[in-house]
């Protein structure tokens, strides 16, 4: 078996962009795309020419192959190219494990990882679980067994985990509240952030519409349009190219079983993070409280809870209190996702997740800086609980 230690801090992180986020663009995704790796490339300091590897976390660069996005870029030499499908939102996390093992193995340089969404302009998800012939299994699940009985939308059967933790541990909405409240007080500070300028209170949390029980209407991410992209390069010539280097520690996936079914496992709240977090640690030679801060997939507030846990930042059942009193806002114990988050910057899969983790530890976040941040970690959840956890560290 390969030494996964090898890959400790062999890549860095050395390219971030992205482009606004809206509700609505006439631009296409390849256009969103291209953009947000034109700007990541320009941060890096590098020409496209440079460029000799591209990864597609979604399957695609906005409904063409990575052929189509090297071509739109007048990229050169490209030595590798892939993509990754089935994990959905873990996805983004999840090719910084490729393109570490890309770099490691001396296979390409510098690696394009761009993705763009058109969540408000595009399908709806109920129109993309009801569709034939994508090949996923996890669409083809919930098209067939969940649909029937009207679980067609993620904050259904997202909420059946929610519900469960509720349920065994004693978890409330006000602790599910505070971190809907959490995320969008950070997302003030972030020019960026679809919700910048519309604050919100636990009362107005507790007002909002049901969508699922226990969901509210800020239980649930936001859906927009945009893209973000990175460039990882290798330490070596990292050192030595614009940006300060943000070293990429640890790294791991996981899944739960059977991984495309919620229902029928043994326990529903056992999930991908719970195999990939012990793995990143081990890489990294950290723990979770050598972290500074934590960006956590939060698709909904009940899947940000049970990856807190995941990760390691308290015990399984503790999420509850541990997202009380302001322990997970900025200048808490554990900042938790400083941008604002899938809840209330906007939702980009999580790449914007990674984006923000390289802002804090190039010590670039402003009024939302996370002081002497040093180590953080990103995480990522797909489908129906993929996970993927990264270290990071500056």
């Amino acid at each position: 078996m390969a030494d996964s230690m090898s890959l400790r801090d062999r890549a860095c992180i050395v390219g971030i962009g992205e482009t606004e986020y809206v509700k609505g663009t006439p631009k296409s995704r390849l256009e969103l795309a291209l953009q947000a790796s034109m700007a990541a490339i320009q941060d890096a300091g590098l020409n496209p020419q440079e460029i000799d590897a591209v990864e597609l976390p979604n399957g695609s660069a906005g409904g063409g192959a990575a052929g189509d996005l090297a071509a739109n870029l007048g990229l050169g030499d490209v030595r590798f190219t892939t993509s990754l499908q089935e994990m959905g939102g873990a996805q983004c996390v999840a090719s910084l494990e490729v393109a570490a093992m890309v770099i490691a193995a001396g296979i390409a340089k510098h690696v394009l990882i761009p993705i763009a969404v058109q969540w408000a302009s595009g399908p709806s998800a109920r129109a993309f679980y009801e569709q034939q012939g994508t090949g996923l299994q996890s669409v083809e699940t919930i098209r067939d067994y969940y649909v029937p009985f009207g679980v067609g939308a993620p904050a259904q059967h997202y909420a059946w985990m929610a519900q469960r933790h509720m349920s065994i541990y004693g978890t409330t909405h006000e602790q599910l509240g505070a971190i809907a409240v959490a995320m969008r007080k950070h997302a003030q500070l972030h020019p960026k952030a679809l919700m910048r300028g519309k604050p919100m209170t636990m009362q107005d949390y507790l007002a909002a519409r049901w969508i699922s029980k226990p969901y509210r209407l800020f239980d649930c991410s936001l859906e927009n349009d945009g893209a973000a992209a990175l460039v990882v390069s290798s330490a070596e010539r990292a050192r030595d190219m614009k940006q300060k280097p943000v070293y990429l520690s640890g790294i791991a996936t996981g899944h739960p079983y059977p991984p495309q079914d919620i229902p029928n496992r043994p326990d529903i709240l056992t999930i991908g993070l719970d195999f990939a977090a012990p793995a990143a640690y081990a890489m990294s030679g950290l723990t979770p409280s050598d972290m500074d801060f934590a960006q956590i997939y939060d698709c909904f507030t009940g899947q940000t809870l049970l990856q807190i846990e995941s990760a390691g930042f308290c015990k399984k059942g503790e999420g509850g209190p541990f997202v009380e009193g302001g322990r997970i806002e900025l200048g808490g114990q554990l900042p938790v996702n400083t941008h604002g988050g899938l809840l209330s910057q906007a939702h980009v899969n999580g790449m914007n997740h990674i984006v923000e983790a390289v802002v804090q530890l190039r010590g670039d976040g402003g009024e939302r800086q996370v002081k002497d941040a040093e180590f953080g970690a990103v995480s990522g959840w797909g489908g129906h609980a993929h996970g993927a956890l990264a270290i990071l560290r500056r």
